[in-house]
């Protein structure tokens, strides 16, 4: 299928990249049922040019839609399974000494990729958490001091499961920082599973994946990214996120509150939401949408309102609702 070409012309640029993440929803859609919310912001995340964590409970289709938005995009793909035994140099690589030569050579880890699965992600030890903080943050790994770069696009696709505690590490504050978005995905509704059995019945999901074609090109990409950084946001929608960034630190509920950075990320996210409805400006409405999968996990709540069985996608809606929206 041929990509859509993304020019500088704002109408028709934003035409072409409405176009281009219409055929990758209607990929996913191909496979997964329903879930369409998840679908967004994966989109989103994409054309922000951040990484995503995935949360839910097993079987929902975590790791399957993150093979899927690989396999709709045509760049590298690697898969890395975090275990508690798994090391630094498995996820980045290693030096390894050449005798024909009589040197070391670096041998390339799975995270050398233009899309990066980690599966349950919270299964290994801090160590190797440690291992991605640079490469999240500045797309690049430093070996022996020499430092390797990224081939753009490069973006991180992480899922853990928030149920099973057994065996699981609590991912470091700073990673969990790293993440632009962590997506919550919920259990399909009544009429989805009876299309999830449909389509199973006489279909392997390896087939329907061998099926997908690439829809998106870097290049195509790399344009569709700079349309989004290039979206208009007026200076009091940027006081608006300043405000409820600033909000979390203050709220007597949360004892950690939100990172600048979740600011920057709260910016770029609306973007991509304007951008996914054919806008070439954000709305308090894109901002509002995107607070819950940008700051849920970036803040912690204080014992006493954990204890009342609130969580963090509770006190944001407080926090929001008594905030006044800039109109006009």
């Amino acid at each position: 299928m041929e990509t859509p070409e993304i020019n500088s012309n704002p109408e028709t640029g934003f035409s072409a990249l409405t176009e281009l993440t219409e055929l990758v929803q209607q990929g996913v859609h191909q496979i997964i049922v329903g879930q369409h919310a998840m679908t967004e912001q994966l989109l989103a995340g994409l054309l922000a040019d951040g990484h995503l964590l995935i949360e839910g409970v097993p079987g929902v289709a975590k790791t399957l839609t993150a093979k899927i938005l690989a396999k709709l995009i045509d760049t590298r793909f690697s898969r890395i399974q975090f275990t508690p035994d798994l090391m630094p140099s498995d996820v980045l690589g290693t030096s390894i000494f050449n005798q024909q030569a009589g040197s070391f050579q670096f041998r390339a880890g799975p995270v050398f990729s233009n899309i990066v699965l980690i599966d349950e992600i919270n299964r290994a030890p801090a160590k190797t958490q440690a291992a991605l903080f640079e490469v999240m943050e500045e797309r690049q790994v430093t070996i022996d001091g020499i430092t390797h770069k990224m081939q753009a696009p490069f973006m991180v696709v992480a899922t853990q499961n928030p149920i099973e505690h057994e065996g699981t590490y609590r991912l470091p504050e700073a990673q969990l920082d790293r993440f632009m978005m962590k997506i919550v995905v919920g259990y399909p509704t009544l009429k989805e599973e009876e299309e999830i059995l449909t389509r199973h019945n006489g279909h392997q999901v390896a087939e329907m994946l061998a099926a997908l074609q690439p829809v998106i090109t870097p290049a195509a990409l790399h344009q569709a990214r700079q349309m989004v950084r290039n979206t208009q946001i007026t200076p009091e929608l940027i006081a608006f996120i300043a405000r409820i960034v600033h909000e979390t630190r203050q709220d007597k509920n949360i004892y950690l509150g939100a990172s600048p950075r979740a600011s920057i990320a709260l910016m770029q996210v609306a973007k991509a939401f304007s951008a996914l409805r054919g806008r070439d400006f954000v709305i308090p409405e894109d901002i509002l949408q995107a607070v819950a999968p940008v700051l849920r996990h970036r803040i912690s709540l204080t014992p006493e309102r954990e204890m009342e069985g609130a969580d963090t996608d509770d006190v944001l809606k407080e926090i929001t609702a008594r905030m006044e929206i800039p109109r006009g």
